[in-house]
């Protein structure tokens, strides 16, 4: 493998779309021809990369204000047991037969931002804001939540698909999601997401599937939906820069979304109390 011309300890597959160099993650500048060494950039400082913010990560901050003003509002302020009786879980909540007989579609969403406990939603709300400090930087405010808002119905889709009698809130649909595009997002950078090991992005997502399936009370639908909804919108928004069309990569993630909602509603349909 190709050494980094100003780094030869550095092994690297990526080379300068302008002269053709091997360059490390550090000597990446990024363009809109592809990546460029520090030279053909006219750079001397510090490339930015996935993990080096080039604006305030707006859209995660509200996320988290907006998450913890319902989990305020909903009052489960117990650190561990379950706190599926309030009024904001009964009328908010993912369950089958209250889309499907009382047409309450907005529990696809609304199940996102409501949680169960203290333990609960400041997991999730940790995990969103290291992932959205990485993501919303690097892809801008509005590609992350249109990323977000896709992962997140991608997940109710996913856990009415696996359980849809169950009640079912939480962020981490939408959570998942986000890892599904950071692994992404690192490859298009060259970069491995099973860097650093189980401490890095992709044993992240390995050790949290364990947990869905080894401990009960997990969406399992709702993890597994999740991802591969995040996953297959930064394959979008990713489609769309390299075609330098920033509504394509909008218009396909706009796409999964209603896929999601459609699948989503036709799935509680079959879960009905009539049927």
């Amino acid at each position: 493998m190709a050494v980094c011309y100003r780094h030869p300890s550095r092994e690297t597959g990526v080379s300068c779309s302008n002269c053709g160099r091997p360059i490390c993650t550090d000597c990446m500048t990024p363009t809109a021809v592809g990546m460029r060494c520090p030279d053909c950039a006219k750079q001397k400082t510090k490339v930015r990369t996935v993990r080096a913010p080039r604006s305030e990560p707006t859209v995660t901050i509200a996320l988290i204000v907006i998450n913890v003003l319902v989990f305020v509002a909903g009052g489960g302020f117990t650190f561990t047991a379950g706190s599926g009786t309030g009024t904001a879980v009964a009328h908010g909540a993912l369950f089958g037969p209250a889309i499907a007989d009382q047409h309450e579609y907005w529990r696809l969403i609304t199940s996102g931002f409501l949680h169960a406990n203290l333990l609960h939603i400041l997991f999730n709300m940790y995990l969103l804001y290291v992932l959205g400090l990485m993501l919303e930087p690097a892809i801008g405010s509005l590609r992350f939540a249109a990323l977000y808002l896709v992962s997140l119905l991608a997940g109710s889709f996913g856990a009415l698909l696996a359980t849809p009698h169950s009640l079912t809130i939480g962020a981490s649909g939408a959570v998942f999601g986000l890892m599904g595009a950071g692994v992404i997002e690192m490859r298009a950078r060259g970069l491995s997401p099973m860097q650093g090991g189980l401490g890095g992005l992709g044993g992240l997502i390995v050790i949290n599937l364990i947990f869905s399936f080894t401990f009960a009370g997990i969406s399992i639908g709702g993890h597994i939906g999740g991802l591969v909804g995040g996953t297959l919108a930064a394959l979008a928004l990713q489609l769309g820069e390299r075609q330098r069309s920033a509504m394509l990569g909008l218009g396909v993630c706009l796409a999964l979304g209603a896929a999601a909602v459609a699948g989503g509603i036709a799935v509680a349909g079959g879960s009905g109390l009539s049927g």
